[in-house]
């Protein structure tokens, strides 16, 4: 099997989708696409499907986003008019054995991928895909909080829930913009790197007594740690943003419910989609060239 030989179908996303499908075809592919931005004229060798099912139809392989799945199990597509639920009849028109590869699958979509014969290769955790687009999500996290607060980050009292690859992209890039960063991690090693980068690091049990002070409050682990009564200790007009993928650090509903400013930061890399894009194809190839290999 060679480049010459797949169909590939990209399917949802934003803007990075259109540079991930320009890759593909450079690399020989037939390319199929719905649910991303279309610019105007199209993508030269890029057949633009009436649908989701149309897109799918005779692909090998299928691109879905890094965000993720909704709760309902949409697909990211935040420009599409419609919602892109991978259900058992969208995905039957792709080529046996298949192939999706994409950020992560909920179990529905595992589900409907394993009764179909369809093999799931997600990358949402793969450290060197995160460093690759970390700085387009910093810079995309940096905006937001610039948008949606009256103070500079230049003294601002911020902590960041969470320390894995872009909590400390974050922590580093807040330092060297003089702010006091706070970093409240389970892991000690994490503890400690944030320590040595200049930040100070607590425990996930110091939250309540740490929120009260912050302005700021950064969660990047996946898995709801400011909740409940712990959002009663946010001082008045703190701001919170959360980055990590469904369901998030921050209970954002009952942040909203009780006026706090919450906002879910995914796909920040949309805000760089051509160098984000580039990068994303460097390990979607990776991973697509091994899939041939395995079935030479």
């Amino acid at each position: 099997m060679s480049w010459k030989d797949l169909t590939i179908a990209v399917v949802a996303g934003d803007a990075r989708e259109q540079e991930i499908a320009r890759c593909a075809v450079a690399a020989g592919a037939k390319v199929r696409a719905f649910g991303f931005p279309w610019p105007d004229g199209g993508i030269d060798g890029v057949y633009h499907a009436s649908d989701a099912a149309d897109a799918l139809k005779g692909a090998d392989i299928a691109l879905f986003p890094i965000p993720g799945i909704t709760p309902e199990g949409a697909l990211f597509a935040p420009k599409c008019p419609e919602k892109i639920i991978p259900d058992a009849e969208m995905l039957s028109g792709m080529n046996k054995p298949g192939h999706i590869i994409l950020g992560w699958g909920d179990p529905n979509l595992k589900s409907h991928a394993e009764a179909l014969g369809i093999t799931l290769h997600e990358y949402e955790w793969d450290v060197d895909l995160m460093l690759l687009r970390g700085p387009a999500i910093v810079e995309g996290v940096l905006k937001v909080i610039i948008e949606n607060t009256d103070i500079t980050i230049h003294k601002a009292n911020i902590c960041l829930v969470g320390q894995g690859t872009i909590g400390t992209l974050l922590t580093n890039t807040l330092i060297g913009l003089g702010a006091h960063v706070h970093v409240a991690a389970r892991n000690p090693v994490q503890r400690a790197a944030a320590h040595a980068a200049g930040a100070t690091s607590h425990t996930l049990e110091e939250l309540p007594d740490l929120l009260p002070d912050m302005d700021i409050v950064i969660g990047s682990v996946p898995k709801q740690l400011v909740a409940g009564d712990l959002l009663d200790k946010l001082a008045p007009g703190a701001l919170l943003v959360d980055v990590a993928a469904p369901p998030g650090t921050i209970d954002r509903d009952a942040a909203t419910a009780k006026g706090i400013k919450a906002i879910w930061a995914r796909g920040m890399g949309s805000r760089a989609p051509v160098t984000v894009g580039r990068s994303q194809w460097s390990g979607i190839s990776r991973r697509i060239e091994e899939i041939m290999e395995n079935a030479s």
